[in-house]
């Protein structure tokens, strides 16, 4: 009886090893140097656990902001243009009602400025130096001998802005390129608008957006895993909706759309939401949603909810079919179809 159960004991561990060694690896970077979201750290504990619930995947690594507290110095407030000669009362109320905050503004302006002492000044400098050089160490696991080394499938960009100090951009295109896998939530859409190599791989630059809306999408593809089983459409109660640029429909798989402007729905036509294409030999797969802490939240009892419970267990549903479709774990089409909301 001994003996039987040290053999069963080994087959379970022999068997648990194997099943760990067969998840795909994931490293999630959330670094930002520009807009930081709210929803980051909500998007990191999400992520973590549709891994460990789905057991498709581990975030066996993360390329995260430092915690360095850099003084900010106060922005001088904008004065209002001069009114025209001929401007109406209506435009004189305006420019008097702007005047006022102005001029508010610029007293608070004089009074935190009489208080930064260039003691303050050289204290932010020291502090923005430490924080740049936190954030070239964190990066560097983005490094294509980092991620090769460390066997990394995937690499996920949640809620990244900014141009990211990594070492090796195009190196890291190529990694994408020589059949790895990347997947952009949100405003990763809002990082390196100056490198053409990551625009033309993520093939959509964010462009602006508006104040946040209902979100009526329509599918481009309802088979496909990103969908995550919504259907046709899918109603959001409230999301910040991105204006997308830089985007070659010849050359992406339309996923989600909206079917009119975000800000004016009687302007109808196609405007991009989520979508995924082939990279080389690498898969790639993108969405612009992921704004709301309450899209990445699913708890019941969080603050402040305004999308449901059930409308965040459709985000993560869309967002893991996105992720089981780039590591190859699920199949779906990647063949451009530009033909989608025409």
């Amino acid at each position: 009886m001994k003996k039987f159960l040290i053999l069963a004991l080994c087959a379970f561990a022999s068997l648990y090893h194997a099943e760990a060694a067969d998840k795909k690896r994931v490293l999630v970077c959330s670094v930002t140097t520009g807009f930081r979201h709210g929803s980051i750290g909500d998007a990191e504990k999400t992520l973590t656990k549709l891994g460990a619930d789905s057991g498709l995947y581990e975030i066996v690594d993360f390329a995260r902001q430092p915690d360095v507290n850099v003084p900010q110095k106060p922005n001088k407030p904008n004065k209002p243009k001069d009114l025209a000669p001929d401007a109406d009362q209506k435009a004189k109320d305006k420019y008097a009602g702007d005047l006022k905050r102005y001029e508010a503004d610029q007293a608070k302006y004089d009074a935190e400025m009489a208080k930064w002492t260039p003691e303050k000044e050289a204290e932010m400098k020291k502090a923005q130096g430490s924080k740049d050089e936190q954030i070239k160490a964190s990066l560097a696991k983005l490094d294509p001998k980092y991620l090769t080394e460390h066997k990394i499938d995937l690499v996920i960009f949640a809620n990244t802005t900014g141009d990211l100090p990594l070492p090796d951009k195009e190196g890291f295109i190529k990694w994408v390129e020589d059949g790895h896998a990347f997947c952009g939530m949100h405003s990763a859409s809002d990082t390196f608008h100056g490198f053409k190599g990551y625009i033309n791989m993520l093939q959509g630059e964010f462009q602006t957006h508006g104040a946040q809306v209902p979100a009526d999408l329509l599918a481009g593809d309802v088979k496909h895993p990103a969908n995550g089983g919504i259907g046709a459409k899918w109603d959001i109660k409230v999301e910040e909706m991105y204006e997308i640029k830089s985007q070659d429909r010849d050359k992406v798989h339309v996923i989600w759309y909206l079917p009119h402007h975000p800000q004016h729905k009687d302007q109808a036509g196609y405007w991009a939401v989520s979508w995924c294409r082939e990279v080389g030999k690498g898969r790639l797969f993108y969405t612009s949603l992921g704004h709301r802490e309450d899209l990445w939240n699913a708890d019941p009892a969080m603050k402040g909810r305004q999308n449901t419970v059930e409308m965040a267990q459709q985000y993560q549903a869309h967002i893991l079919g996105g992720i089981k479709w780039a590591l190859g774990l699920a199949e779906g089409s990647a063949t451009p179809n530009p033909e989608v909301g025409k």
